[in-house]
């Protein structure tokens, strides 16, 4: 399936404080190349993918611009300013496309620290915006899960079955009239802009119906040290996939 234009918004404004660095963490280099450089060859190379947009820290776009260059990232077309909370950037990043892009346009939204976004995520995440209106990467979730007890906050009495939960994170695509509309909305009303919300979170507030697209387990957020041992596991591992 081809669409007319679709759009990329990566949220790319964190800090690299938990990871004990002096540099946003999206631009921590490993191998020689930096995390958000692998992120944005992930949409680079997808050819359903025309152009992409970065909400980046202030006082990095020049570094950002200098490394699209060196690392030939030939979709990047705008770069925007972040917000104070990761609502208000993505918001930065939607209200831009205004009179930029079509209302039937799909605009995927994705975090910068998640480099190993799998083309066949994105390609389902797509097809399933086209068809519906918006689509969510999920991954069921295998682990139990309990509910604290309100009285004793060390013991439980009940669990929520994992068959009725799915784990959620990004991409997640949206046709732009609806992400347009929604944003504007949640900032008037003070809805689904506060702590951890996020792009998924806010709709479903506003009551919008959500849309399972695939996921992948490799699709890590590049959070602590941790995770960032496992991201230069996961590049050695296909490097050396020749192994039997």
């Amino acid at each position: 399936m081809q669409y007319r234009f679709t759009q990329t918004i990566l949220h790319s404004r964190g800090s690299g404080h938990r990871m004990g660095q002096d540099i946003p963490k999206q631009f921590i280099n490993v191998y020689d190349k930096p995390v958000l450089i692998y992120t944005l060859e992930g949409f680079q190379k997808h050819p359903q993918i025309d152009a992409i947009e970065v909400v980046c820290i202030d006082g990095w776009h020049d570094v950002l611009r200098a490394y699209a260059k060196q690392f030939n990232i030939t979709k990047l077309r705008w770069i925007v300013s972040g917000g104070e909370t990761g609502q208000e950037s993505i918001r930065n990043g939607v209200y831009n496309l205004e009179g930029k892009v079509s209302d039937d346009d799909i605009v995927i939204i994705h975090d910068g620290i998640r480099p190993l976004v799998d083309d066949s995520v994105l390609t389902d995440v797509l097809v399933k915006a086209a068809k519906f209106g918006n689509a969510v990467t999920s991954m069921p979730y295998n682990e139990q899960i309990f509910v604290i007890n309100k009285e004793d906050e060390t013991t439980t009495t009940q669990y929520i079955p994992r068959e009725t939960l799915r784990r959620v994170s990004t991409p997640q695509a949206y046709r732009f009239d609806i992400l347009d509309q929604k944003y504007h909305e949640a900032f008037e009303k003070k809805i689904g802009i506060f702590g951890s919300s996020y792009t998924n979170t806010m709709m479903v507030e506003l009551g919008e119906t959500l849309h399972f697209a695939a996921g992948s387990d490799k699709n890590i957020k590049l959070t602590t040290k941790d995770d960032l041992e496992l991201f230069k596991a996961y590049l050695k591992a296909d490097k050396d996939s020749w192994l039997k």
